[in-house]
């Protein structure tokens, strides 16, 4: 058997690009986890009725494009890649929302010719629920985004760094998982059983990725990161854009 492939299991799990890479080979839907702060941020614009173009990180062709598009670049103003900037985005909003782990792995996924959805804690069984109507019966892949090391969103630093598993994005697909009815990889049970032990709006406070949010200044992005099955909204990837499901 191939490393990676997780045969015989209905839901799968693996990490980042090289998980979208196995994943998409079997995979009828591949569901992207980036939740601090890409997927929370996503689901946030889609359920006031915006949508969302993902675009790579530092791809000034792709803002370029999303631009001629008729898409309000985040960061350009008042909506930024940040959950809380987004919270009363108005209603028919195309939002370009760069991010070098949840919107690169969206545009990876879309390769692939799987269906691909995002995901967070805030609709974790919306989105397990969507997922299985879409794949009917066929593999359903969970894609924890992960860190980068080396990658400073609020600086200059490299555009791309070696995996750093996160403790946010575990919890999200965990809760995903724990949503999905198929058969489960070990990869996948694990990260259920990870959510189903964890104080979640404690852990994330206190992982690495919350505590430097908090640190500048963001601790209300960690709040609404943390909020579980608040939300019945589901984001698709057609024709390169993020819509409500």
């Amino acid at each position: 058997m191939e490393i990676g492939t997780q045969a015989g299991a209905g839901v799968r799990l693996e990490w980042g690009g090289e998980g979208v890479g196995i994943l998409g080979r079997d995979c009828a839907v591949l569901i992207i986890v980036d939740v601090l702060s890409f997927s929370t941020t996503t689901d946030l614009v889609v359920s006031r009725g915006g949508r969302v173009l993902p675009v790579r990180w530092r791809d000034d062709r792709g803002i370029a494009e999303a631009r001629g598009a008729g898409a309000v670049v985040a960061g350009e103003g008042a909506w930024t890649l940040r959950p809380s900037s987004v919270t009363e985005i108005p209603s028919g909003t195309l939002l370009a929302l760069p991010s070098p782990n949840g919107a690169t792995l969206c545009a990876a996924a879309a390769k692939t010719g799987a269906h691909v959805l995002t995901g967070c804690l805030r609709n974790a069984s919306a989105a397990a629920a969507k997922a299985e109507e879409i794949a009917g019966g066929r593999p359903i892949g969970v894609i924890p985004a992960g860190e980068r090391w080396g990658v400073d969103l609020l600086g200059d630093g490299t555009e791309f760094g070696p995996l750093r598993p996160c403790v946010e994005d575990q919890l999200g697909a965990g809760a995903i998982v724990s949503a999905l009815t198929g058969s489960r990889s070990a990869e996948a049970a694990l990260a259920a059983a990870a959510y189903a032990a964890t104080d979640v709006p404690a852990a994330l406070r206190t992982c690495t990725s919350g505590r430097e949010l908090a640190a500048a200044g963001h601790g209300n992005d960690v709040i609404l990161a943390a909020q579980q099955d608040v939300s019945g909204s589901v984001a698709k990837l057609s024709h390169g854009i993020l819509e409500g499901q």
